[in-house]
């Protein structure tokens, strides 16, 4: 259980259990046909079949005669038109980064464009209307059977102006958050980046199972922190997270740190759903969407390290 728009459709395992099942290509090198002779399914034709087959016969000859010297070659005469076609629109590990930059370039450069035209005094507006948007927008994008780049980029704007707002006032408030928020979630990033490329962390069902779990909490309390916020409950500045200590510390710090924790392992299972996507041979529009999946999760973590290091220097 990664961000959980990894979770459906072609970058579930059950979906690459079954495009491999059904035959779909899963980085086969392009000469393993040429090695292992024609593929075979039931055995060799029976008599007579040959003469009843498109390739066979005077025609047959012909045609494929026509298709090696247009450029088909044998790969297209042993794998078939649909198999090529397949091939070469599978997604890549290069799509999803060329897709991923995409987006998070539209977030960032909205983000820098409000945090630089719009005054502080006016920044609410797209603080709210970035968030609300990000969020329908993000619902929509994740219920999607097939990834719409419009819809993708959409929602990286949206985002972009969410957080160049909430940027813009945190940096206001403690003058630096800002680039040590950054680095550190660059730091979070490769740091996750790395345990999953060297297996160090692997996505067991155990390790699915802990994430699953802890987002459900993580979720709950965020629910209920606001819940107490809007009603006025709780007249902390953060509700909860500051309005609670455990051994002088707020308890945001804590609650923080947990959020950040499973935001590298979403970031782990997220890798390891485009990995498993790439081996199945997804179609390449799922780049988008693999992209788009990323940016949740890296945003996510973004505003959890800002969180803890105003709450932090908050309290001093």
């Amino acid at each position: 259980m990664s961000n959980p728009y990894f979770n459906r459709g072609v970058f579930s395992k059950d979906a690459s259990q079954q495009r491999q099942a059904a035959g779909a290509p899963t980085m086969q090198a392009p000469g393993q046909y040429g090695q292992q002779g024609h593929p075979q399914q039931g055995g060799y034709p029976q008599q007579g079949q040959y003469a009843q087959q498109a390739g066979y016969g005077q025609a047959g000859f012909v045609q494929q005669a026509q298709t090696y010297q247009q450029g088909g070659g044998f790969e297209q005469q042993y794998m078939g038109a649909s198999a090529v076609q397949q091939t070469g629109g599978r997604m890549t590990f290069d799509d999803v980064i060329v897709k991923s930059g995409v987006v998070l370039g539209t977030v960032i450069a909205v983000a820098l464009a409000t945090a630089y035209f719009v005054p502080l005094e006016q920044a609410l507006v797209p603080w709210i209307v970035g968030a609300l948007g990000g969020l329908a927008l993000g619902l929509v994008n994740a219920f999607k059977r097939s990834p719409s780049p419009a819809l993708i980029l959409a929602y990286a704007a949206f985002e972009g102006l969410f957080l160049g707002a909430f940027s813009k006032f945190m940096e206001y408030l403690y003058p630096g958050i800002v680039i040590q928020a950054v680095l550190a979630t660059m730091a979070v990033a490769l740091a996750s980046l790395a345990l999953f490329a060297f297996r160090i962390v692997r996505v067991t069902p155990k390790l699915t199972r802990f994430l699953l779990i802890g987002m459900v909490g993580y979720g709950l309390f965020a629910l209920t922190n606001f819940v107490l916020q809007i009603t006025g409950v709780s007249q902390d500045p953060w509700g909860l997270r500051t309005g609670v200590e455990i051994a002088g510390i707020p308890l945001g710090v804590f609650v923080g740190l947990f959020a950040v924790v499973l935001a590298a392992i979403s970031l782990i299972t997220d890798f390891d759903s485009i990995e498993r996507g790439v081996k199945a041979g997804v179609p390449a529009k799922y780049s988008w969407a693999a992209a788009f999946g990323l940016a949740v999760t890296l945003i996510w973590l973004y505003v959890e390290i800002v969180r803890i290091l105003a709450i932090l220097r908050g309290s001093d």
